[in-house]
């Protein structure tokens, strides 16, 4: 396999009115770039989006949970392995296994210092994300009364989810239980400078007297609609360190790519129904370093001329921008596919479908 091997991931994609993801007062998020207001929607929220489109694309054993509840999760799996064990004997030895590889644990009290009642068992102080295998690893230990550092250590380090491995997984307790993400999300920010509007709904009561004409509830929802640009990266050298084989990380960065491509943040989806497809979609695989193509559109874009619409000059600005100013600092990609419109002066387009594929045999032949 190559010494570095980079997937790059752009993405064009108009979407519609909405409020994609929002901020601590139920606004659209957003962002200042090239000195004018842009529609912003935060690298977390998507990556939550692919995890969970990862669901449908992974067998649960192949992904991992993110959760504060890893020693009830431990727990389970001895019960499951050894029913003659008891879920409080259980929940002692997950706790155990945990504390001896260096993660802590505790009951979370109430202000009077006493354990809360919505749930009995120790939690971690924080969200600790752990795989499928991992949880067995470690389940596997305890029954076998092996509580030592070095084995519990392992046994948290080896079997990394698709996703742990992905998007990394970082311990403030031990460093060493750390796992350094293998991909990189940005920030997507629409192309153009844009300004939230509101609507103005009413809800009316369905019992309400057939001569009341005033409603039982008004409000409003702040909202936006923009052509964004966005940008991943995946470092699959980095990817097959942390998976089984080259199947495995070809699979993975096929998987990657197309949950980045096909998925959607779901903040008021049932709203605004924001689902849509992407207009273009640029992937390079490069040897020397990844590269975003966001400034492109440093300069705001501005609508069509024939009325109206960014799509088209988004497309042309990126693919501009890749021809002309990548050149004089980059090399060349080792491969390219281009989806959708408007990429005809970046190589020939194809389906998704065969993009994905096309990756993957790329990276199977290199590696």
């Amino acid at each position: 396999m190559q010494e570095r091997m980079y997937v790059d991931v752009n993405v064009i994609q108009t979407v519609p009115p909405s409020c994609v993801n929002r901020d601590d007062t139920g606004s659209p998020k957003t962002a200042t770039y090239g000195g004018v207001r842009r529609a912003r929607v935060s690298s977390q929220s998507w990556k939550r989006a692919m995890r969970q489109y990862f669901r449908e694309r992974f067998d649960e054993q192949e992904l991992g949970v993110r959760t504060t509840r890893v020693v009830e999760l431990i727990a389970d799996r001895i019960v499951a392995l050894d029913p003659s064990v008891g879920k409080d004997e259980a929940i002692n030895m997950a706790q155990k296994a945990l504390q001896t590889a260096g993660v802590s644990t505790d009951v979370k009290k109430d202000k009077k210092g006493e354990a809360k009642t919505d749930y009995p068992y120790p939690q971690t102080p924080a969200l600790f994300f752990i795989s499928v295998k991992q949880t067995e690893n470690l389940a596997r230990l305890a029954l076998g009364g092996e509580y030592d550092k070095k084995a519990a250590v392992k046994a948290l380090n080896s079997g990394n989810g698709v996703d742990v491995a992905l998007f990394g997984r970082m311990l403030a307790d031990d460093p060493s239980l750390n796992t350094d993400a293998a991909c990189q999300v940005a920030h997507s920010i629409s192309t153009h400078r844009v300004e939230n509007e509101y609507d103005y709904y009413t809800a009316i009561d369905d019992l309400a007297p057939e001569d009341n004409a005033g409603a039982t509830m008004i409000g409003t929802v702040e909202f936006n609609s923009s052509t964004l640009y966005r940008y991943a990266t995946l470092a699959v050298h980095d990817l097959a360190g942390l998976l089984d084989s080259k199947e495995a990380t070809a699979k993975a960065a096929e998987e990657f790519v197309r949950a980045f491509v096909l998925s959607m943040p779901t903040g008021r989806q049932n709203t605004f129904a924001n689902r849509t497809v992407p207009y273009a979609v640029f992937i390079a695989v490069r040897g020397d370093q990844p590269v975003s193509l966001v400034s492109a559109f440093e300069h705001p874009v501005l609508p069509d001329r024939d009325g109206g619409g960014y799509n088209v000059a988004s497309v042309k600005r990126l693919v501009d921008y890749e021809q002309e100013a990548c050149s004089s600092f980059v090399a060349a990609p080792l491969a390219t596919w281009q989806v959708g419109e408007g990429l005809d002066g970046l190589g020939p387009r194809s389906e998704l479908a065969s993009a994905l594929e096309g990756l993957r045999q790329f990276i199977l032949k290199e590696n």
